[in-house]
């Protein structure tokens, strides 16, 4: 009977203190999002210098490494960005990527001389400034977020944030992102996307600007007369 008891209590202890970890978690993304709905207001420009390490763990391992910098302008509703790769797996691949102009991304690689445009990509835009200026209410409407706490980073306090997309199409394709967001400034430090079937990329960002006056070519693609296009 006193077993009886006290097993029971125990329980309603434990499922006491899971309704309480539960509201304590809800509570902290809460404050993270109404942090980033604060910075996104004094969030214009951004430029940093970059390192996409993508790995392929399966079938056979793989690791292919850019470099670069990139570029993001956010006014009200509009948004672009400019990728300058420099380099790939150490040697030199010149290439530029702007999104997202009428829902297309462009890719201008200088070693060929040519244009790819990817059209139809509207719902996929919110990948690319992904941490860079949103709003906690813009994070909230496309993911589910779960704190994962607070970790420093090259001597920034940052929180560590789970994504998870809420369109079932764009989760089958990316099961999950973490952030480690400094909050202060609602840009990220570091992103892994976990892009599934073994396949993860983790990007780093570092020699950041904010707010300044960015590059003319910032958002263009160097083309010229006997530039190819291609269109898909």
């Amino acid at each position: 009977m006193y077993l009886r008891r006290f097993l029971t209590i125990a329980l309603g202890c434990t499922a006491l203190l899971a309704v309480a970890r539960h509201a304590q978690a809800a509570d902290d993304v809460k404050q993270v999002l109404q942090k980033l709905d604060v910075a996104a207001a004094n969030f214009h420009t951004f430029s940093a210098d970059f390192e996409f390490d993508s790995y392929v763990t399966d079938p056979i391992p793989d690791k292919d490494v850019q470099k670069g910098t990139v570029y993001f302008d956010r006014k009200s509703d509009h948004f672009q960005m400019g990728l300058h790769i420099d380099e790939v797996n150490g040697k030199s691949v010149p290439k530029v990527v702007v999104c997202c102009q009428n829902g297309a991304i462009r890719m201008y690689e200088k070693l060929t001389n040519q244009v790819t445009t990817l059209t139809k990509l509207s719902q996929y835009e919110n990948w690319f400034g992904l941490g860079f200026g949103a709003s906690g209410k813009e994070l909230a409407e496309k993911w589910d977020i779960r704190d994962l706490g607070s970790e420093t980073l090259d001597g920034v306090k940052t929180e560590k944030l789970e994504l998870v997309p809420k369109d079932p199409a764009i989760r089958k394709n990316l099961p999950k992102v973490t952030l480690w967001m400094d909050l202060d400034r609602g840009i990220s430090l570091k992103q892994i996307f976990d892009e599934g079937a073994g396949q993860y990329r983790v990007s780093v960002y570092f020699n950041i600007k904010m707010n300044h006056s960015l590059p003319s070519d910032a958002f263009k693609l160097p083309t010229d007369s006997k530039t190819h296009y291609i269109v898909r």
